[in-house]
């Protein structure tokens, strides 16, 4: 692991810089449970 951390640090910084950082993303809307979410899992306990 040390000499992996060592050649890494010997990598010239024009090639260590990476792309510009992602935007946050887009906030979500509430997650709400469906009669069809709720029919996949209502007999889990079976399986379990």
């Amino acid at each position: 692991m040390t000499e992996l951390i060592a050649d890494c640090a010997s990598i010239p910084t024009a090639l260590r810089a990476g792309p510009a950082p992602r935007q946050q993303p887009r906030a979500v809307g509430t997650w709400t449970v469906n009669e069809a979410c709720h029919a996949q899992v209502a007999d889990l306990d079976e399986y379990v």
